[in-house]
């Protein structure tokens, strides 16, 4: 049995939620640039080059890459052999958003009740997600979401008789639907499976995935490639303005299901698709 101090896991929340505001994830940043250089249309290039310009001041300058700094969502994968000791795994955890939103200047967008709407004004609580593991390490991955993307995001209660091609479609209108509201150039997070609260949570742990890391199983692997390339033919393009990179990835996550149904969640994320992860 291993011991870990929940002031250890404020700690590097904390440092997680300015990290993942100030600083696009390397994948993200790399298919950014990557996209902007292949770009066939004007006004694209332009409006990628300006995403890229918008990276390297947030960098420099210690600001947030963008004005909406999200609702903090985490995700613990702890081992069953570790054993946290000094205080509330919870507590600690949204100390950390606590003082990361306070000590990074970061926007508070959290209100304590959604129809009231008084602002917690420290961006707690977080929306956390607990899974128990082999092993005694504990992974952390801080992912804020943006709301402008999050308002985009659908779910579908399809029939099996849908099969693949209601999936696609179900991807599709929805992207289509975003349209520039969603900031594209879009990460597109897709849970097929288990039940309706399940392919939620598959569609947002997906956007956590490395950037351009396809699935290991080969017809979802197929299906992630094949909807990559008819969300970019949209024409919706980077900002909404036009082009071919509506979309930098697909992710697909699966999993067993019921006989009589098909649940199909599709979260989308906007350009930084922030994520962040560190293991103690």
């Amino acid at each position: 049995m291993r011991t870990v101090q929940v002031e250890e896991v404020t700690k590097q929340i904390r440092e997680m939620c300015i990290e993942a505001n100030y600083f696009l994830s390397p994948d993200m940043k790399s298919a950014i640039e990557e996209a902007a250089d292949c770009e066939g249309a004007e006004i694209g290039r332009y409006i990628l080059g300006k995403l890229c310009e918008n990276m390297k001041i947030a960098e420099e300058d210690m600001v947030p890459i963008c004005q909406d700094t999200g609702m903090a969502v985490i995700f613990i994968e702890a081992g069953q052999e570790v054993y946290f000791a000094g205080g509330s795994l919870e507590e600690a955890i949204n100390e950390g958003v606590r003082q990361g939103y306070r000590e990074g200047y970061l926007r508070k967008s959290v209100v304590s009740d959604p129809l009231m709407r008084e602002n917690t004004k420290d961006n707690t609580p977080a929306v956390i997600h607990y899974q128990i593991v082999s092993g005694d390490r504990v992974k952390i991955t801080v992912a804020p979401k943006g709301f402008g993307s999050e308002n985009m995001s659908r779910v579908f209660m399809l029939k099996p008789a849908d099969g693949m091609e209601g999936v696609k479609q179900a991807v599709l209108n929805t992207v289509i639907d975003a349209g520039p509201n969603a900031c594209p150039p879009m990460v597109v997070g897709v849970g097929i499976g288990g039940t309706f609260e399940k392919c939620t949570l598959l569609a947002k742990k997906a956007l956590t995935r490395p950037v351009q890391e396809f699935s290991a199983i080969p017809h979802i692997r197929e299906l992630e490639k094949e909807l990559l390339e008819n969300i970019n033919r949209t024409g919706i393009g980077a900002g909404g303005l036009g082009g071919g990179t509506t979309a930098l990835a697909v992710h697909i996550d699966t999993y067993p299901t019921h006989i009589a149904g098909l649940p199909v969640a599709v979260n989308i994320c906007c350009h930084v698709n922030r994520h962040v992860v560190k293991e103690i």
